[in-house]
């Protein structure tokens, strides 16, 4: 297993960004290198091939950020190894601002957890600079499991301990993650049938070779709507419009469950904070504006809430804890 610290001292370094990222924040900080910043093309890295969730995130931002900026920001897709090739591509690149990542739950948190020598720490190696989206996550079962509701669902699994199987995109993912912590949540069992990517396991749910899945919604929504998948709950605030009847798992008891996905951007560390902060606004600006609302809310996308640099590595790094407790007690381990 990799040998990041989930709680990292880094954040130390950062209190500087924990107060002074208001939506005044930029007038408050000395210019430094924002006086020249930035002068040419950002790439972002998308660490995912192009029409994933992650890489279609990302693309909704990149007009908006070099409206902003002045200057052009440029995906570069570099997938490979879940999302790790691409990050530790950005976690060795210069700290100028010049070169960033388009962060996720799979290369900031199931791969530091899941991967032997990763090569780079969630925390300690990037500037996690800001959100750019919230992704709800949904309990899907195909339409030939028999039941109605979630209630329903606990009490087949328990009849049938070890007979049921659900599909993730991967050992190791988020997907994986997120059904055995539903499977510890319940006291119950299923068998792991691992795909390699999205594509192959959805067309495994959709043909009935497993039973169910529980992960980011937008790759589940146009099946749910044709009713070709059921869902049975949503890791969300509240209740979705798209789903109105289905419920948060909150709402059936189990908070802890009730974690939504996140897509954010990060630089490498060092990267100044007059920079970061100038990245931070940027991406608030197009986060709250109207017509980013709306387009991320008809994808199904909980539009970002304001969370300052070190907010979000604070809820990183618990993130790490919990679904590192999820890692120990499932046993899933290192490749």
């Amino acid at each position: 297993m990799s040998n990041f610290s989930p709680i990292s001292s880094a954040l130390s370094r950062r209190q500087i960004l924990a107060t002074g990222l208001g939506l005044a924040g930029a007038a408050a900080l000395p210019a430094l290198a924002a006086d020249k910043y930035p002068t040419r093309p950002i790439t972002l890295v998308v660490p995912f091939p192009p029409g994933g969730s992650v890489d279609v995130m990302a693309r909704q931002y990149t007009e908006a950020l070099g409206r902003t900026l002045g200057v052009p920001v440029v995906v570069d897709n570099r997938p490979g190894a879940g999302g790790s090739v691409g990050a530790g591509i950005v976690a060795r690149a210069k700290p100028d601002g010049y070169t960033l990542v388009a962060s996720s739950q799979s290369s900031h948190l199931a791969n530091p957890l899941v991967q032997s020598n990763l090569g780079y720490d969630p925390i300690k190696d990037f500037e996690n600079i800001a959100l750019l989206g919230r992704q709800p996550n949904a309990l899907v079962v195909h339409p030939s499991v028999p039941v109605k509701t979630f209630a329903e669902f606990v009490t087949y699994l328990k009849e049938r301990p070890g007979q049921i199987n659900f599909a993730s995109a991967g050992a190791g993912s988020m997907g994986q993650l997120n059904a055995e912590a539903l499977l510890l949540a319940t006291n119950t069992k299923a068998v792991h049938v691992p795909y390699r990517g999205g594509s192959p396991y959805i067309t495994a749910i959709l043909a009935g070779e497993v039973q169910f899945a529980l992960d980011n919604l937008v790759v589940f929504l146009q099946h749910i709507m044709a009713g070709k998948m059921r869902a049975l709950a949503v890791a969300s605030s509240t209740r979705l419009p798209q789903l109105p009847d289905v419920p948060t798992f909150a709402e059936l008891g189990f908070p802890a469950l009730n974690q939504t996905s996140w897509t954010g951007i990060a630089a490498p560390a060092g990267t100044p904070a007059a920079i970061v902060n100038t990245l931070h606004q940027a991406i608030r600006k197009a986060a709250t504006d109207p017509a980013m609302i709306e387009n991320l809310k008809t994808r199904g996308v909980i539009p970002p809430e304001e969370m300052t640099p070190a907010a979000l590595e604070k809820m990183m790094s618990e993130r790490l804890v919990s679904y590192g407790e999820v890692v120990r007690k499932a046993g899933i381990k290192p490749e």
